[in-house]
């Protein structure tokens, strides 16, 4: 076996340097005179320095990472908020759609709705296609009844009138359905209350 020459040999790109009969490479780059050295540390100055350096850099990254822990549960509840109330303009242009299906329902005399028997049905099952609609978006609607009392989260009155035998602050008539999406007040029943008699 013949004797290995163990002069270095240099390299096209003249940055490392193989050994013959080795696998490793040398990094000249890594030898280079012109590098600056780190600075040493003399005395107790310079190391409560770099200590009160290292802990403002470790302050500033943890309220780095804080905010942007904030920002991304920002963006997550704003887009959960998007995706439920999003179409809450929509739902209340709508509103005035149920709102006049009802009235035509109510107004409707039994002999109108023998004489136009599928009309009625047609609105009745349009109205009842609105509310599935609806309901598929978390948009619910508050009907009270009445003798229920009065909740102003929910209700909004429109009148007070003195009702024997009901007691003060209960529903006496409802005029138009309240609807809520999802726990959010879409728009409040509109309700007559009793007075003091």
């Amino acid at each position: 076996m013949a004797d290995q020459d163990n002069t270095p040999v240099e390299n096209d790109d003249d940055k490392n340097v193989s050994l013959a009969g080795g696998d490793e490479l040398i990094d000249i780059m890594a030898f280079d005179e012109e590098a600056e050295p780190e600075p040493e540390i003399e005395g107790s100055e310079a190391l409560e320095a770099l200590q009160a350096e290292n802990a403002d850099l470790k302050d500033r990254l943890m309220r780095a990472m804080a905010e942007a822990e904030n920002q991304r549960k920002r963006g997550e509840r704003d887009r959960r908020d998007a995706e439920v109330y999003g179409g809450r303009k929509l739902a209340r242009d709508l509103l005035s759609v149920y709102d006049n299906m009802q009235r035509a329902l109510d107004a409707a005399t039994d002999e109108q709705r023998e004489a136009n028997k599928s009309l009625f049905e047609g609105i009745d099952l349009t109205q009842r296609e609105l509310i599935l609609a609806f309901s598929k978006h978390k948009i619910t609607p508050i009907v009270p009844e009445v003798g229920d009392k009065f909740d102003p989260e929910i209700h909004q009155a429109m009148f007070e009138a003195p009702v024997p035998n009901q007691p003060a602050g209960s529903v006496i008539q409802v005029m138009d359905t309240g609807f809520m999406i999802a726990d959010r007040l879409l728009r409040p029943a509109n309700v007559g209350v009793s007075s003091k008699g």
